[in-house]
């Protein structure tokens, strides 16, 4: 039986725990806090982030990182992307020799402004073949409901992206394979930052075109970067690219695009902060998709709109205002 260990218990950590058990896998849930593994184990539910959700016998939760660790063919990490390189150093001495180690995480690390799979391999030091994403629009509520959906995942080496797919394919889960981590990984971390953008419109009472428009030149913006780092621009049509904006950006289900929407209804980023129970990792991860587009030369207009409202304090109707008297030009640039 293959054994997978998903670090991370919160909402979408305890939601593809339950799509791996429910594809035949052994899965240990790694949480931080041992009373809610016990909470867990006991009444087969999460009642801190998916209450009222039983979950399958095949999940077994543990607050101890070597016991979730021991073993697995498949090593998740479900971790706000800012600490994952303090958590995985810590985890590192007890990972399975020759686990793979998956990515959910969406966001771009601040500072070195690597991707997260970059981050795994250099703290984990292990090869980029050994290190696998899974993305695409996947909103944590509508899997543990078991709704239809797809995903995408990603490794550099497609035998080891085919090994995931079948341990996480189930009646509603469906996975594909794709070797552009790249591009998988782009279209992750800034639809966050969209989905912010979209928020915001809709928090100042915009209607349907404007955030028609920011969805279709937030795309543009991801894909403009894609090609700058040797992505294929195939990859920004898929689920990883336009499948998981359309999601962060229309669902209320989406941190990002709820997080926006109080910053527009005139939250202050704090008052936010305080009223997100859970990370909305495009808040940082504005930044350093930002740092990493100026790495390399593109310009990402609403990118930088997001960045002064939500780290500049600029008023949204003033950035409003400034992004669309930018000078014209073509729609391909």
């Amino acid at each position: 039986m293959t054994r997978a260990a998903v670090f991370g218990n919160g909402s979408w950590g305890t939601a593809f725990a339950m799509v791996l058990a429910d594809a035949g896998c052994e899965v240990s849930l790694w949480g931080r806090r041992a009373e809610l593994a016990k909470e867990i184990n006991a009444t087969r539910t999460n009642p801190d982030y998916l209450p009222g959700v039983e979950l399958p016998r095949g999940i077994t939760a543990t607050a101890d990182p070597a016991e979730a660790a021991a073993d697995a063919d498949f090593t998740v990490l479900v971790v706000p992307s800012q600490t994952l390189r303090g958590n995985l150093a810590a985890w590192k001495p007890v990972l399975a020799p020759d686990t793979v180690l998956v990515s959910l995480m969406k966001g771009v690390e601040l500072g070195t402004a690597k991707r997260m799979s970059e981050v795994v391999t250099e703290v984990a030091d292990v090869p980029a073949d050994r290190v696998a994403v899974l993305t695409g629009p996947n909103l944590a509520k509508e899997i543990a409901a078991r709704q239809p959906a797809a995903a995408v995942v990603a490794c550099s080496d497609e035998t080891v992206a085919q090994r995931l797919q079948t341990a996480c394919m189930t009646p509603y889960f469906r996975p594909y394979t794709n070797t552009d981590v790249v591009g998988c990984e782009l279209g992750g971390a800034v639809k966050n930052v969209i989905g912010l953008a979209v928020g915001i419109a809709n928090g100042m009472g915009l209607g349907d075109n404007s955030k028609a428009t920011l969805i279709t030149r937030g795309l543009a913006e991801t894909t403009r970067l894609g090609l700058a780092m040797g992505a294929d621009p195939l990859t920004f049509s898929g689920l990883a690219g336009l499948g998981d904006l359309v999601a962060t950006c229309s669902s209320p289900l989406s941190r990002n695009n709820t997080f926006g929407t109080n910053l527009g209804r005139g939250m202050t980023l704090q008052e936010t902060i305080a009223a997100t129970k859970q990370t909305a990792e495009g808040v940082k991860s504005c930044e350093s998709v930002l740092d990493l587009a100026r790495r390399h030369g593109v310009d990402m207009p609403i990118t930088e709109t997001v960045v002064s409202i939500v780290h500049d304090g600029k008023p949204p109707v003033v950035a409003l205002k400034e992004l669309m008297s930018r000078s014209a030009k073509p729609e391909r640039r």
